[in-house]
């Protein structure tokens, strides 16, 4: 029987802020398009994949779907297409919203099938009546979400608000500053430092011909310096904004100032009235029970919700290839409380597979959902490319060939992976290559208070060996941790139960 786990996509793509949706009994999965090792956000086109809604491990390349030159405004191709969203229109066609890296439009791409390919339709403007038809460009349009209401009636959803980012370090800085700031870092810190941006999430309703705003937009949830009083306090609007309707109720997901977190506020209205929910998940699981350090590198997250075969689901984005420019789809499976609460969910290797993983066979070794080292801050610094510094997930290409795994494990590396159904696991063997001499031990707990047993060894070799580990886990469901203590450094690239 086939499995998955996360990330839920082949481990050679790179499919970040992806936003869900269930069109006639399957899931597309629609998003940037990073690519491993990239130095900008979203260099590739926009590709989609889909899957049947009663079987989310069997996920199906439908190809390149829209190209970033075929907007006019990018017939040069000199930027980059970022987070998209789609909807199914009042007149059964799809339509595609997105923009280009911080350029102040909203782009509109239509087709007559939810797998595409999607040709440009025009960029969204006021009607005549308003500031002259010109094309939207206030308040920052960024990250789109748009939503076909029951009753036909379109709404489209954006903003960023960089105001108040307590959470994450990001000072004004001088084009001098930038220039001396590694090449990963100069991007993301001069956004912040040159463009002007709104400090809301916004909202607007569109005209059937989903390109035509019929208001000015105003704000949704509010973000930056507007929080104060509101309920959204240390919560408030940053980016990704993501709408769907549950019954009769409105949930807007959105990324908050912390920025590696996904909150959501509900309405029984989509324009207006939203109020605070809670956060779904953090790609570090801060917040999780209290806890206020990462249990993975932190980076920005987005992403959105989507009900398949009765269930519901949040889908979000890890960073690898230690950049903010390498992200992979994760998802988790959630749960909409009677009250219309969303407690959040760990985040775990098994996602989308229905329950836990087989305890037994081999995995690749980056299917960790925790990735601990001494490095790891508690809070996101886009000045700082401490992500290179971090045990982290990484791959080698050779004649065509992805070889993805961890990489820098050292002292102090913890490696978590939830969760396996064990049946008489007696030991576990790791594929590694590097210069080490210490231990590892092995338990079902973080804090290796069960199932502990402990192996000595010393590996000085390039070439890719085997190590095995005699284990005491009880069976059950349960995690896998492997914790390194020792001097030097290793790569693991699989992991095998048996």
């Amino acid at each position: 029987m086939k499995q998955a786990y996360n990330p839920y996509l082949p481990l050679t793509e790179f499919v970040p802020d992806g936003e869900p949706h269930n069109f006639n009994g399957r899931v597309y999965i629609y998003g940037s398009h990073d690519v491993p090792g990239g130095v900008k956000y979203c260099e590739g086109d926009y590709v989609t994949y889909s899957a049947p809604e009663n079987d989310l491990t069997d996920w199906r390349y439908e190809g390149v779907i829209y190209h970033r030159t075929d907007d006019p405004s990018n017939a040069k191709d000199q930027m980059q297409l970022w987070a998209p969203d789609v909807t199914c229109g009042p007149d059964g066609r799809y339509y595609l919203y997105y923009c280009y890296s911080f350029y102040p439009e909203i782009g509109v791409a239509v087709s007559d099938s939810p797998a595409g390919p999607f040709k440009f339709y025009g960029h969204v403007h006021y009607p005549e009546s308003i500031n002259g038809g010109a094309t939207l460009r206030e308040f920052m349009p960024f990250d789109p979400a748009v939503l076909t209401d029951d009753d036909g009636r379109v709404y489209l959803y954006y903003g960023f608000a960089p105001a108040a980012e307590k959470e994450m370090k990001m000072p004004k800085l001088s084009q001098e500053e930038i220039d001396k700031l590694p090449e990963t870092s100069k991007e993301r810190v001069a956004m912040f430092s040159k463009i002007e941006f709104g400090e809301n999430g916004m909202v607007a309703e569109l005209e059937p011909d989903m390109l035509t705003l019929k208001e000015v937009p105003h704000v949704s949830i509010p973000g930056g310096h507007h929080t104060a009083g509101t309920g959204f306090e240390g919560h408030g609007f940053f980016e990704a904004s993501s709408i769907r309707k549950v019954g009769s109720k409105y949930y807007f997901v959105y990324s908050s100032h912390k920025s590696h977190e996904l909150c959501y506020a509900v309405s029984d209205k989509p324009d207006r009235d939203f109020v605070y929910g809670g956060t779904i998940v953090s790609n570090g699981d801060v917040g999780l029970n209290g806890r206020t350090e990462p249990l993975n590198t932190l980076g920005n997250n987005h992403g959105g919700m989507v009900k398949a075969n009765g269930e519901w689901y949040i889908f979000y984005h890890r960073q690898t290839n230690g950049t903010e420019f390498s992200r992979q789809g994760c998802a988790e499976k959630i749960k909409i409380l009677p009250d219309g609460k969303i407690k959040q969910v760990e985040i775990t290797s098994c996602g989308l597979n229905g329950g836990p993983l087989k305890g037994e066979g081999a995995y690749p070794a980056v299917i960790a959902c925790n990735i601990v080292s001494p490095t790891n801050p508690s809070v996101i610094n886009y000045q700082n490319p401490v992500m290179k510094t971090q045990t982290r997930i990484t791959e080698d290409v050779e004649d065509g060939v992805h070889t993805p795994f961890i990489t820098d494990i050292a002292e102090g590396t913890k490696l978590g992976y939830k969760y396996f159904d064990f049946e008489g696991l007696s030991k576990v063997t790791l594929t590694v290559r590097g210069k080490f001499h210490g231990t590892v031990t092995l338990s079902s707990e973080l804090d290796n208070s069960d199932g502990v047993s402990e192996t000595a060894f010393s590996i000085d070799n390039a070439q890719w060996t085997e190590i095995s580990l005699d284990s005491t886990i009880r069976d059950g469901v349960r995690a896998l941790y492997l914790t390194f203590k020792g001097e030097g450094k290793l790569d693991l690239e699989t992991v095998t139960l048996g």
